[in-house]
């Protein structure tokens, strides 16, 4: 049998699976799902092209042409399952189970079976000391103009809480380093274009603004979902949309999940070398900012009464989307002229813990990936929680780190 002729649907369910796995261990406020989506997808990747080569592999050699493919996926996908999510070993043995129960019994399987324990393993191992629940010490600085400070009361965080710092030491995928995309600085506080990005998100990103549109409200709102969730789940709908086989599914679900963890790698890592503040401080404290054009308004409130505890500066929603969006277009042979439509039904209120808000209406259309990944870091400024030059650097950031894993790694070998 060729590849066309094995279906994705395990595969996307697992996705799928391994998503709500992490939501409910700890809301995707840790990068154990996206990290556990890389690995999984990327070992049962390798896996599948040690049975029949179509593309390169990641870091793992081997053969074993009369494998199950089917048997040597669900393997591989519960192998790293059941290492990130060791309290629910046996419903993810029953996942397991419902696979292989569908192929007949016999050295296909047994070597399908034994293909994915090794690709799993070796991936396992090689990521094991990859950092990715690592801290990292962070030190406050004296309230300074563009510098970030704390705002514990609208972050609803610990007294000298920040998030984030350890994600910049976390062992990339696919980039050499984490600061291999170093961003330019952020604009000068007295500058004419931080003054006028100053004034816009003081006015659009503001709870009673006048100047935001319904629909600026709506996408600001509606984005809020984290990113692994939301294009995994646009993953799981274009594949199949598409007729992609296993091998192609797999391995876009592999490097999506690749190119996400290392876009939040590097744009934290980005964060915390520039420590720029956010609109909520630099608002409240513009009479302090040496900036005679910008006006403080200290008792401004932004769109959802929310800021998260870390660095603007550059927006690690507007990189880590136009980079899934990136690797969407090249991994489902789109290109990236492609309309697709795009659902999130339900969105954090404020912060995490706030509580669920359900989008009315649930879906945003698109004529291109490029403009939703543009979309997806702009909302950040409607919401007010970035400015506009934060969200601009994300999605040029987060289209660079995109390519840069189309260009580089899981590559169809020549025919």
């Amino acid at each position: 049998m060729q590849p066309e002729d094995y279906s994705p649907e395990m595969a996307i369910q697992w996705n799928d699976r391994i998503m709500e796995l992490a939501v409910e261990k700890d809301g995707l406020l840790t990068l154990n799902g996206v990290r556990t989506e890389a690995i999984a997808f990327t070992a049962a990747h390798n896996a599948l092209n040690a049975i029949h080569p179509v593309y390169e592999t990641y870091h793992f050699s081997g053969s074993l042409p009369d494998a199950n493919p089917s048997a040597a996926v669900a393997q591989a996908l519960y192998e790293v399952t059941a290492a990130s999510f060791p309290d629910q070993q046996e419903q993810i043995r029953g996942w397991l189970g419902e696979v292989l129960d569908t192929i007949p019994e016999g050295a296909a399987r047994e070597a399908g079976i034994q293909m994915g324990k090794e690709a799993a393993k070796a991936l396992l191992e090689m990521r094991q000391a990859d950092q990715w629940n690592g801290e990292a010490e962070y030190t406050w600085h004296p309230m300074a103009p563009g510098v970030y400070a704390e705002f514990n009361e609208h972050s609803g965080t610990p007294e000298g809480f920040v998030f984030g710092a350890g994600w910049a030491r976390a062992e990339p995928f696919l980039l050499e380093s984490p600061d291999q995309f170093r961003s330019p600085p952020p604009p000068d506080i007295a500058s004419d274009a931080y003054t006028a990005a100053f004034n816009e998100v003081k006015s659009v990103g503001s709870e009673s603004s006048d100047t935001r549109t319904k629909d600026q409200a709506h996408l600001a709102m509606w984005w809020k979902d984290f990113v692994e969730n939301s294009h995994n789940r646009l993953a799981r709908q274009l594949v199949a949309a598409e007729g992609l086989n296993l091998w192609e599914t797999v391995r876009s679900m592999a490097l999506l999940n690749m190119t996400v963890y290392d876009a939040y790698v590097n744009v934290f890592d980005n964060k915390f070398h520039y420590n720029h503040w956010r609109p909520y401080t630099a608002i409240r404290w513009a009479a302090n900012d040496e900036n005679p054009d910008t006006e403080p308004d200290e008792e401004w409130n932004n769109l959802h009464r929310h800021t998260y505890a870390f660095p603007s500066y550059p927006s690690a929603h507007g990189s880590a989307s136009s980079a899934a969006m990136r690797v969407l277009s090249e991994t489902l042979g789109t290109g990236d002229d492609y309309a697709f439509t795009m659902r999130t039904v339900q969105v954090d209120s404020a912060g995490p813990f706030s509580g669920k808000m359900t989008m009315d209406p649930p879906v945003r259309s698109f004529s291109s990936f490029t403009e939703a990944g543009l979309e997806a870091a702009m909302s950040r400024v409607y919401l007010g929680i970035h400015f506009r030059y934060d969200s601009e650097e994300g999605h040029r950031l987060g289209n660079a780190i995109g390519d840069y894993a189309n260009d580089n790694f899981l590559r169809p070998l020549p025919r």
